[in-house]
């Protein structure tokens, strides 16, 4: 089966006019990287100003990978906290224009030791220039990272979200501990921006793999670096999750694959935890957390499995009958929804990003008048000290 790749951002939006008709201050980078090194080697910090012509002035693959130096410089310099938004916005567009999406995707996942904690409309670009190549992973990477700034917070970005989600899932990958537990956590939180079926599909689904991290691993491995909640009972949430849908009148319903795919990790932990009872073997895995509360509540919510499992086959059965499973698998449900609301969803995108861009080059221009400003005032002290050398002599 195939499914429409209308799921990509217009040509309108990715657009670079706007962002490069702004007024250009050309710069050697070589120069400019000879200066940066005298300046680091005085031990003084390099301006977010200097950083942000160094990153506009790329020209090259080559450039791209000298520029992740020096962003990587500053932000181990003293000044690290003044990395300007544009700046981020400008790098990704580099590495995208640049054939270096792998570098931008690397400094975002490692954006502690490089700064780069992105806007929505960056995020979008990014999402999209992997979707575009078909790389669902890599997209995927970029949604965990959306994910941990909490920032579905743009239309665009949950319908860009969820596609790249529900078209890796599609592929049927082999997925770690670490994969379902980022990927369970990137479909609860953006589905619950979404209050229509797709939104609740993608919730039992997150839902359902954050459980079977918690079963496996204890709730710790869940929520640990995570913006989840702590409590727990994952899988007793993706079964709320089925009873509200199966209560609810209207016309929300829940994708096929997700409650199949609930339904088999049932079977798969009950089966795992019969085996454990008869043979005294923790066939779920993970490791010991080390306190006795913690190990306590974790084998309470394991001890529940029997109970989940009655409850899934009752909901499953009044879900059935009230006509509340959509055949249609999550990826045709996100696949309509991009049909229905993606286009109309950039307009408001591209406004507030014309408006934004118009702010970040005010600030741009007024560091510019006040490095001028301050350059000359130390011209006039050097000279006003030379001066006074001469008297003095």
């Amino acid at each position: 089966m195939t499914y429409d790749r209308r799921c990509l951002l217009s040509a309108a939006y990715t657009d670079t006019k706007l962002w490069e008709e702004r007024e250009k201050d050309h710069q050697n980078l070589s120069l400019m990287a000879a200066l940066m090194d005298r300046i680091y080697d005085r031990n003084f910090p390099v301006s977010s100003l200097t950083i942000s012509r160094f990153v506009d002035n790329i020209s090259s693959r080559e450039e791209v990978d000298q520029a992740e130096y020096y962003l990587y410089k500053f932000r181990h310099s003293p000044n690290c906290w003044y990395l300007r938004d544009w700046t981020v916005h400008s790098w990704v567009r580099q590495c995208l224009r640049y054939g270096a999406r792998d570098k931008a995707l690397h400094t975002l996942k490692n954006k502690v030791q490089y700064g780069m904690f992105p806007d929505d409309f960056t995020f979008n670009l990014l999402i999209d220039s992997f979707i575009k190549n078909e790389d669902f992973k890599g997209a995927c990477s970029v949604v965990e990272e959306v994910m941990l700034q909490e920032s579905f917070n743009l239309l665009t970005t949950q319908i860009l979200s969820m596609y790249a989600l529900s078209s890796y899932l599609a592929t049927k990958p082999e997925l770690s501990v670490s994969e379902q537990r980022t990927l369970g956590a990137a479909l609860l939180i953006c589905g619950l921006k979404q209050d229509n079926s797709t939104g609740l599909s993608a919730q039992l689904l997150g839902c359902a793999l954050l459980g079977k991290v918690e079963m496996a691993a204890g709730i710790h491995a869940v929520f640990r670096g995570m913006p989840l909640m702590w409590t727990p009972g994952y899988l007793g949430r993706a079964l709320a999750i089925m009873e509200r849908v199966a209560a609810t009148p209207g016309d929300s319903k829940l994708s096929k694959d997700a409650v199949d795919y609930l339904e088999g990790l049932l079977q798969d932990l009950s089966s795992a935890l019969d085996s454990k009872s008869s043979s005294g073997e923790d066939e779920l895995g993970g490791e010991e957390e080390g306190k006795k509360e913690e190990d306590e509540d974790d084998q309470a919510e394991r001890e529940k499995l029997p109970l989940y499992a009655s409850r899934f086959k009752e909901l499953s059965g009044q879900l059935q009958s009230g006509g509340k499973v959509d055949p249609s698998p999550l990826q045709v449900l996100v696949s309509s929804l991009v049909q229905q609301g993606l286009a109309s969803a950039e307009g408001p995108d591209m406004e507030q990003y014309q408006r934004k861009v118009g702010e970040w080059e005010a600030e741009r221009q007024q560091l510019i008048r006040r490095e001028k400003e301050m350059r000359e005032r130390a011209e006039e002290e050097r000279q006003a000290r030379q001066a006074a050398k001469a008297a003095a002599q």
